[in-house]
């Protein structure tokens, strides 16, 4: 259950067919919905991108851009694109439905069962493209195609430092962060690797991770469950919604904290504490590392 670079793995022609000339050719002028944002560092929580919608040749040649002659928002403004089904609320992104002339040239890394996949996700991103921190509750391969990445994970124990909302952090930039509004943040243990074209990272469920584009790159995210499949959200199309006993759970504890604002302050503090510690006792592991 930890993090792995896999090298020298069996991709298919993908590493070295996919240029930005022969994705154009491939799919063509067919209409992506994309990401664009005037900084390199996208956050999810602030939403400070929009997006637009572009034909997928002409998205792939301005993604490969630095400068841009046309534009939304800026002459350097950073593209992104994370596919998605044809209708993103109940469907999931598979690159073998949303690009099937390109899936044809990936050989997925055969490493669960057939019936465990959930997603295949098709990434471009513009150099220097950050995306926010965040878990996912799946399994997953990060298939670097093209391009270098950066990635920096925390480990699920850490998130009492990540300064979470929802599944995402509200730290944008791990490598300097403002310690003054995130002081917590120094405790988190960050573990980090370059991704080069063909490498393969393994990210297990609910570890934390932040990726940074250092070149313009396409990658492909596959997604299984690891839990049986009665233990995931069945509406949920991204893989990032919480397992529903999960979501039980948390919804009980919210109504137990409503509760404990009959008491007065003195009495609420203490009782939290004690609930703080029960937690502690019949749900913490105790065998980390």
């Amino acid at each position: 259950r930890m993090p792995v670079v896999l090298k020298g793995m069996e991709l298919g022609t993908c590493t070295t067919k996919w240029t930005v000339d022969y994705l154009s050719q491939a799919e063509g002028s067919k209409e992506v919905k994309i990401h664009v944002s005037a900084v390199p560092q996208m956050d999810f929580l602030s939403k400070n991108f929009v997006y637009r919608t572009l034909p997928f040749d002409v998205f792939v040649r301005r993604a490969a851009e630095v400068k841009h002659k046309e534009y939304f928002l800026s002459e350097d403004e950073k593209y992104y694109l994370r596919s998605v089904g044809e209708d993103a609320r109940k469907d999931i992104a598979d690159i073998r439905k949303q690009f099937p002339i390109l899936a044809e040239d990936v050989q997925i890394p055969e490493y669960f069962e057939k019936e465990q996949f959930f997603s295949s996700v098709f990434r471009i991103s513009s150099a220097g493209l950050q995306l926010w921190t965040h878990y996912d509750v799946m399994d997953n391969f990060l298939i670097q195609v093209t391009g270098k990445k950066r990635v920096a994970l925390y480990s699920p124990r850490d998130a009492p430092y990540l300064y979470l909302s929802g599944t995402k952090s509200e730290v944008l930039d791990v490598d300097n962060p403002d310690l003054e509004k995130y002081p917590l943040f120094v405790k988190a243990k960050r573990y980090q690797c370059f991704l080069e074209a063909g490498d393969v990272l393994f990210i297990p469920a609910l570890w934390f991770h932040n990726v940074i584009s250092e070149e313009f790159g396409v990658a492909l995210n596959v997604f299984w469950k690891h839990l049986p499949a009665e233990s995931y959200d069945k509406s949920d199309t991204y893989g990032n919604k919480d397992p529903t006993a999960a979501s039980r759970a948390i919804q009980i504890l919210d109504r137990a904290l409503k509760t404990l604002e009959e008491l007065p302050e003195e009495y609420r503090d203490f009782y939290a504490r004690r609930m703080v510690l029960r937690i502690q006792e019949k749900a913490y592991r105790n065998d980390y590392g």
